[in-house]
């Protein structure tokens, strides 16, 4: 794919080209059918090339097709989809927050709507194309997973939550790697008492999540320095018990011997 920065001046070109061939907007004695309109927002959504090589999409042409829909024929049985048009649009063009606004309005005014599972995962797209790196601030994460939750929760059998599942999971375990880092960033400080709470919080709120092994164990370090042995000692016994085949079993049990040594 090509980057937007990359191609913006070749857009601009095609915006003055395409606005240079078009007409005149039309008056409102000149509006096409909705069934028109329609036609002409999904044709524009197929785009063009600028020069044969650069692809190149009208978005905003094709919301003002589907716009005129709902705008002209608002009880017609195009303007529903109009609706849904422009929130793909508006997330095509990766104009995140637009998008959100009209897959949410969209829930909001047919709450009994088929398509209403799918705005719901659309939204928490619009969150999720926008999460940064996993030690970056996870606020997207959050928001993209509570729109899951709850397409998961209200549409438990639709196909969009099949793939809410996926995702779901997905953002769990790059929460868990934040919450991870977060600890470790705390333990080479030594500061253990903060360490040890990101590593509990790891455990409790994240588990199965393929870092129980090593929260397990780094929370032990934790209360080793803190003089809270016997604590450490329960926790080095549990990754040999459950969690044998991962490398920190070996490093475990070497931590139980030392203190049954001492």
């Amino acid at each position: 794919m090509i980057p937007r920065a990359a191609t913006q001046t070749f857009i601009t070109i095609a915006a003055l080209l395409l606005t240079a061939c078009a007409s005149s907007n039309p008056s409102f004695e000149e509006v096409g059918t909705a069934e028109e309109l329609y036609a002409e927002g999904l044709e524009t959504l197929k785009g063009k090339r600028i020069l044969y090589v650069w692809p190149y999409t009208d978005y905003d042409g094709a919301i003002e097709s589907f716009q005129a829909i709902i705008d002209n024929y608002p009880y017609s049985e195009y303007a529903i989809e109009a609706e849904l048009r422009i929130a793909d649009a508006y997330f095509a063009d990766e104009r995140y927050e637009e998008a959100l606004a009209y897959y949410r309005d969209f829930g909001d005014l047919h709450p009994q709507n088929e398509r209403v599972p799918y705005t719901v995962l659309r939204s928490a797209l619009c969150h999720y194309e926008q999460v940064g790196a996993v030690d970056r601030d996870q606020t997207a994460t959050h928001e993209a997973l509570r729109y899951l939750e709850e397409l998961i929760s209200r549409y438990p059998y639709s196909p969009e939550a099949r793939r809410g599942e996926n995702l779901l999971r997905e953002l769990r375990t790059r929460l868990a790697g934040n919450m991870m880092q977060t600890g470790n960033f705390y333990l080479v400080r030594k500061e253990y008492q903060a360490a040890a709470e990101r590593y509990r919080t790891l455990l409790d709120t994240y588990p199965g999540l393929g870092l129980d092994a090593e929260g397990l164990y780094k929370l032990g370090i934790c209360y080793e320095n803190m003089k809270r042995e016997d604590e450490a000692l329960r926790l080095f016994h549990v990754i040999p018990e459950n969690y044998r085949d991962t490398d920190l079993a070996a490093a475990a049990a070497e931590r139980i011997a030392v203190s049954v040594s001492n």
